[in-house]
């Protein structure tokens, strides 16, 4: 949570207590918008091609900061701390449902080494899941109402930096989307692929770790 929510966030927080500086240039307004537009797109591309858990979720953060940035940069910074806020509790629930997985299987983070976990992780399943809707910008979840009026907001801009934004922002919905499908799938779909590893004796999360991610799901 203190990765998710405050210390990679705090840049962005900056931006926005500093707003008022920003809006007297123009020209520093567009260098944060190309900024975090290349970011986003970036570090979805590399997220793509990661195979250990953690570093995947830990990419996505760096993609879903750009958009928090080119959010500042078309000075819609209302609209990007709340991506901020949204951001926050549903890749808290990610990372958490990580942990829950890599605590089970002995401290493994391949994620090749992984695979049918869902019948054995049916909670922490769910909760990724959920979570990964969310990341993606899924209808009626909460990255949906945050992520959507960024790249809306940066379409309607009608300027070269909003446009140039706006596509990148979109392609890098594409990568998402297939980063987060690749997760879940190695993860937790395909036959099991533990290379002798024993998982029968893994199991889902205890209390103490299912109630913070209960929580972080509603």
């Amino acid at each position: 949570l203190i990765h998710a929510a405050t210390m990679v966030t705090a840049g962005v927080f900056m931006i926005a207590r500093c707003s008022p500086l920003f809006e007297y240039s123009p020209t520093a307004l567009i260098v944060i918008t190309f900024a975090g537009s290349l970011t986003s797109f970036l570090a979805a591309t590399t997220g793509i091609l990661q195979n250990d858990l953690k570093r995947v979720i830990a990419y996505s953060t760096c993609s879903q900061l750009g958009y928090m940035i080119f959010a500042c940069g078309i000075s819609e910074y209302s609209v990007g701390v709340f991506h901020l806020m949204n951001h926050a509790f549903f890749k808290a629930s990610l990372f958490l449902s990580a942990g829950s997985v890599i605590h089970a299987m002995s401290d493994e983070q391949d994620m090749r080494k992984m695979g049918g976990l869902a019948s054995s992780f049916p909670l922490t399943y769910a909760i990724m899941l959920i979570g990964s809707f969310s990341l993606i910008g899924f209808p009626f979840l909460t990255g949906f109402y945050s992520k959507d009026v960024i790249l809306e907001l940066a379409y309607t801009k009608y300027t070269i930096s909003g446009n140039f934004a706006f596509w990148l922002g979109s392609v890098s919905v594409l990568f998402t989307s297939y980063y987060s499908f690749r997760l879940l799938f190695w993860t937790f779909l395909v036959p099991t692929n533990s290379f002798g590893r024993d998982i029968v004796r893994c199991h889902d999360a205890p209390i103490p770790m299912a109630i913070p991610l209960i929580l972080l799901a509603l």
